[in-house]
């Protein structure tokens, strides 16, 4: 056990490299991996479970010891995302299927991996739990009803259909893994510190996954779309810390809202692409996934040479 427990742990603090090689590794190979992609749905079903599981209720805590920066977190997350995202496909003048995957993907709620960073960071990481945790659990109404008002002119959207499809991709499994919790604690507090590694494995999947089935689109304008989504994650981190300082929060509270709203659910992003959209409308979601695996560490290492200022 203890060999598989330094295993998960090695796994979850290269997670950025692994991003790297598979993402590479499907471009190379597409074939191979096109395999996973009717399995997104299910693997990033998996990443909410783990999620579920390992939820207590002094994650909710917060929510009460500081409901202002859990308040300005969660609406970072789904006005600040959203609103670059649609400025950038405007001035980019973006396809229809690359805006809406750009868009899709600034309306999703917080990743998982943003309270990694923010530890590192040395941020206020149970904010940020607080901040990704809720965010998530309103996903199922805000991402589809978020993006149906900022994407539909380029498409048509059928909301409800997102709506149900989120419930069953993110709510249904956190619950499920709650109950499970509650069921049978003690084992689930043993098997829960092996969670990260699953997630990894199946974040990295969903990454391939969508890499493969959209490489000649990636190949076409790869470069482009890359800088648009580097552009919306930095100006995401940027105006999270900027919003943060503007209503007075300290400096490691700040860190984490800069983090919560930069560092998106990109896998979810990719599910409901590929479910709903062109398989093109899935790649802003798989570059993020890549490039905010890589952004994550240097924006902590940044913000972890930041004195924190209360």
């Amino acid at each position: 056990m203890q060999t598989l427990l330094k295993f998960t742990q090695f796994v979850s603090k290269t997670f950025a490299l692994w991003a790297i090689i598979f993402a590479i590794l499907a471009f190379l190979f597409p074939t191979e991996f096109k395999i996973f992609a009717p399995y997104i749905p299910y693997l990033l079903g998996l990443v909410m479970f783990g999620m579920g599981i390992t939820l207590t209720f002094n994650d909710f805590g917060e929510v009460a010891k500081h409901p202002k920066a859990v308040f300005i977190g969660v609406v970072g997350q789904f006005v600040i995302m959203p609103a670059i995202a649609f400025c950038l496909a405007k001035a980019f003048s973006l396809p229809s299927d690359l805006a809406v995957g750009v868009i899709l993907v600034g309306s999703c709620p917080g990743g998982t991996s943003s309270n990694v960073m923010t530890y590192l960071a040395k941020g206020n990481t149970a904010l940020s739990v607080a901040c990704t945790t809720i965010s998530t659990l309103l996903s199922p109404l805000l991402t589809p009803a978020i993006f149906y008002v900022l994407a539909s002119q380029w498409l048509d959207i059928n909301a409800s259909a997102m709506f149900m499809s989120v419930l069953k991709m993110v709510l249904f499994p956190i619950f499920l893994g709650l109950i499970v919790r509650s069921l049978f604690k003690n084992l689930i507090t043993q098997a829960s510190q092996i969670t990260p590694l699953i997630s990894v494995i199946s974040i990295v999947l969903i990454l391939a996954a969508v890499v493969a089935v959209s490489k000649d689109k990636i190949v076409e304008s790869g470069l482009f779309i890359f800088s648009v989504v580097v552009l919306h994650n930095c100006l995401g981190y940027l105006i999270g810390f900027l919003a943060a300082q503007l209503f007075k929060l300290n400096t490691a509270d700040s860190k984490a809202i800069a983090i919560e709203v930069g560092m998106q659910n990109s896998g979810l992003g990719a599910a409901l692409a590929a479910a709903h959209f062109n398989p093109i409308a899935a790649v802003p979601s798989a570059l993020f996934s890549f490039w905010h695996n890589v952004s994550g560490p240097i924006l902590a290492n940044i913000f972890s040479n930041m004195k924190n200022k209360k």
